[in-house]
């Protein structure tokens, strides 16, 4: 069964709306008050249900950002759509590294042990051209202090496509070592995403240097690629594992049908057989909204949500919020909070609503600090951190 939401959107704006009202009238509290004290402090203290936090820029000017990593040393990797990777500290200040393959990059993920030396390894998702076509690619290239070593292809989807459209391309450790990779359906043609013998519209699940582990879910099925985990995916652009293991991802689906799904090995989500989002031209629901072997999504996100950026606030400094998501939403430039129970959404709540502009990305970052990147020609990197 589906699960309702549990709060109306519209109210938890509307209430969030009238406590920056009472603080512009009032002048007493800083709740969402535009700070003139730093120059890259966006908001010094902003109130929500559970915490209050302040949120500074670290950086502007980043050119389509995709996603944020976190080196050991405190800085900042931040790829950029042109198929730049580049180096931030926490100044702000940015330097452009060279050596990565031309075409779009996409996610970026650190090896689980990184810095240990052997295992420096930076993963990247990417579109790999095609002649007029791409396929979505990974890559790893070793990090060498402030400067790239040789890139090393590791794996590339089964066939190309039209290029521009639903490439998915988000990156998750599972707690075995294995690496989720999101494939989104290439926007042409949506049944390839129930297609066994084709990549896309699914998650694979990979070895670190590309290959497939012996226990994926259908090694054995000669009608199914090896490195298929899960299918029926349309297009996720958030991925995550919780601290019990189990991976998460937000997906876009057609319009008003944007899901949150709990990737397990083996399932199939429906698209676009299944699917709780209508056709953009007619308005007219697409597929059905359940059927018998498809699993359902755990929540629909409201309106046109276009969720790209998941993570679990994993630092107690964030008290309540911690054990639960936080998803950016690009179309509706906001960032969500959803408590988990059970499997289930039992609480929601609107965090940001167009402050910032369109979120690409959202990570849990080290020193009790959530990261957000904004999308766009001008994109920034933000830090959002609990305020005592």
């Amino acid at each position: 069964m589906r699960q309702p939401q549990t709060q109306d959107r519209q109210a938890a704006l509307t209430t969030l709306s009238y406590r920056w009202c009472l603080t512009a009238i009032s002048g007493l509290v800083l709740t969402g008050t535009l700070s003139n004290v730093q120059a890259d402090m966006v908001y010094e203290a902003m109130e929500t249900e559970q915490v209050t936090f302040s949120l500074e820029r670290v950086a502007k000017g980043l050119s389509s950002p995709w996603a944020v990593a976190f080196l050991p040393d405190g800085r900042f990797l931040v790829s950029e759509r042109r198929g730049q990777l580049t180096l931030v500290d926490q100044d702000g200040n940015q330097q452009a590294l060279d050596g990565l393959p031309q075409g779009g990059l996409l996610d970026i993920t650190l090896h689980p042990a990184f810095g240990e030396g052997e295992h420096d390894w930076i993963y990247f998702t990417w579109s790999k051209p095609d002649g007029n076509n791409s396929r979505s690619a990974l890559s790893r290239v070793k990090w060498q202090g402030d400067s790239l070593g040789e890139v090393e292809h590791l794996f590339e989807q089964d066939r190309a496509s039209s290029p521009g459209r639903h490439y998915g391309s988000r990156l998750a450790w599972l707690t075995d070592g294995t690496l989720l990779m999101s494939i989104g359906d290439r926007g042409v043609t949506p049944a390839r995403a129930q297609a066994s013998d084709d990549h896309a519209g699914s998650t694979l699940r990979l070895t670190d240097t590309g290959g497939v582990p012996d226990d994926n879910p259908f090694v054995d099925d000669d009608s199914t690629r090896d490195e298929i985990y899960s299918m029926g995916n349309r297009n996720i652009q958030g991925m995550t594992v919780l601290s019990n293991g189990e991976p998460w991802a937000s997906e876009h689906g057609p319009r008003t049908g944007d899901e949150l799904n709990h990737i397990e090995a083996g399932s199939n989500y429906g698209w676009p057989e299944v699917s709780l989002g209508n056709d953009y031209r007619t308005n007219e629901p697409i597929g059905v909204e359940s059927m018998p072997g498809m699993v359902d999504p755990v929540y629909r996100f409201e309106g046109r949500f276009a969720p790209s950026g998941l993570t679990e606030v994993t630092s107690n400094a964030f008290g309540d919020w911690q054990g639960q998501l936080l998803a950016g939403g690009l179309a509706s430039e906001t960032l969500l909070r959803l408590q988990l129970e059970n499997g289930r959404v039992v609480d929601e709540e609107v965090i940001l609503d167009g402050q910032i502009g369109r979120i690409r990305d959202v990570r849990q970052g080290p020193n009790d600090a959530i990261y957000l990147l904004t999308d766009g020609d001008q994109g920034s990197l933000y830090r959002l951190k609990v305020v005592n």
